[in-house]
């Protein structure tokens, strides 16, 4: 989550677009859809984070390498949106908005994503994938906070018990004194690592509200084909920036030898950066393919759901410890998930309850 091509959060409500043959299919043939998208997902996601720590672990040291990674496979997501032909969003967009608000919202954007991705990268470069996976859970607590002051979301009880908890539980993490840190890390740059991870999940939640306002307010129209082009264009000024990035701080002059020492070989260095760059288009692909076959609200829930998914990968793949205070912290930190899960059921059930009266033509016109 990043990391951090992370769902692009939408109203439900407002996703249109859905093109013919997708109604035309048989309800199982929806499942293995939906399926197919959740694996990519979970799967895509937990990869990324593994594979980043692994490039760390063997050797890799270039952080704006491992942030343009996050992006730089962003052509990927031309082949759904060459596969599913979209309803005439761009023409909409157009429209309703000026080529040059769209570009600027665009560089905008990416320039977010990339300075966020970098955040991330430090973090990970200092932290175990366990313990990154488990701050990057604070995100839904930042992104109740932003909603609630950018897209006037209602701050429930349910959601000040989840912004609480995953508080609390991230504080265990930065207080734990038996931190499982990555070899040759010291204590200092744990804490920056904690930090970074912790600024790069409410930054990210920030964008996915300055996202959400960008939908609303601007472009004026969310379906499928718009929230692709709008990942693809912002990793492209991400993926730019990126690059800029590696060339300005002169870290593309040691990628040779990093490639060189790196403990299992160039071939396998190679392998590692590519298949990062891939696995993360895999999850990207598959929040957007939520989206359109479910809801929005589905695949923040499972895009969240694959940060519990990582440390457990964590334990099998790196050996991570997982000491007292780091379950205690992953168990409060489901709690505010659930919590935060509940809230949203009961406003998507508000929400098809409202759609079915106004079908049913018994919605009252407003006082």
């Amino acid at each position: 989550m990043s990391g951090n091509q992370e769902p692009i959060l939408v109203k439900e409500e407002s996703v249109v677009g859905i093109p013919t043959p997708l109604l035309k299919l048989k309800s199982w043939q929806w499942w293995v859809l939906v399926s197919v998208n959740i694996f990519f997902l979970i799967g895509g996601q937990a990869a990324s984070v593994l594979l980043g720590r692994f490039y760390y672990d063997e050797g890799g040291n270039s952080k704006w390498m491992a942030t343009l990674v996050q992006t730089a496979a962003f052509p990927i997501l031309y082949i759904p949106l060459l596969l599913l032909p979209s309803s005439g969003s761009v023409e909409s967009s157009e429209s309703s908005c000026s080529l040059k608000y769209i570009v600027l919202i665009y560089v905008l954007l990416g320039v977010i994503i990339a300075g966020d991705n970098m955040l991330y990268s430090v973090g990970l470069l200092y932290l175990s994938a366990s313990t990154y996976s488990l701050i990057c859970a604070t995100q839904l607590a930042f992104n109740a906070v932003f909603s609630y002051f950018i897209n006037a979301q209602k701050f429930t009880a349910l959601i000040l018990n989840s912004v609480v908890l995953l508080s609390f539980s991230a504080a265990l993490i930065a207080l734990n004194d038996d931190a499982d840190t990555p070899s040759g890390v010291s204590r200092s740059k744990y804490i920056v690592g904690f930090v970074c991870t912790l600024a790069a999940s409410a930054l990210y939640s920030l964008l996915l509200s300055l996202m959400q306002f960008s939908f609303e307010k601007i472009l004026k129209r969310e379906t499928f084909s718009v929230v692709l082009e709008m990942q693809i264009y912002t990793s492209l000024v991400a993926t730019c920036v990126s690059v800029i990035g590696l060339f300005a701080s002169g870290e593309w002059r040691t990628l040779h030898g990093e490639m060189e020492g790196y403990h299992k070989g160039q071939a396998s260095y190679v392998l590692t950066l590519v298949w990062t760059a891939v696995t993360w288009q895999v999850c990207s692909v598959g929040v957007v393919g939520l989206i359109f076959l479910v809801t929005s609200l589905f695949s923040n829930v499972i895009s969240t759901l694959s940060l519990a998914v990582t440390p457990l990968a964590a334990l099998v793949v790196f050996r991570d410890k997982m000491s007292g205070v780091k379950i205690m912290a992953m168990l409060i930190a489901i709690w505010g998930f659930a919590s935060y899960v509940y809230q949203n059921h009961i406003d998507d059930l508000k929400v098809r309850q409202a759609r079915q009266q106004a079908q049913a033509g018994r919605v009252e016109p407003p006082c």
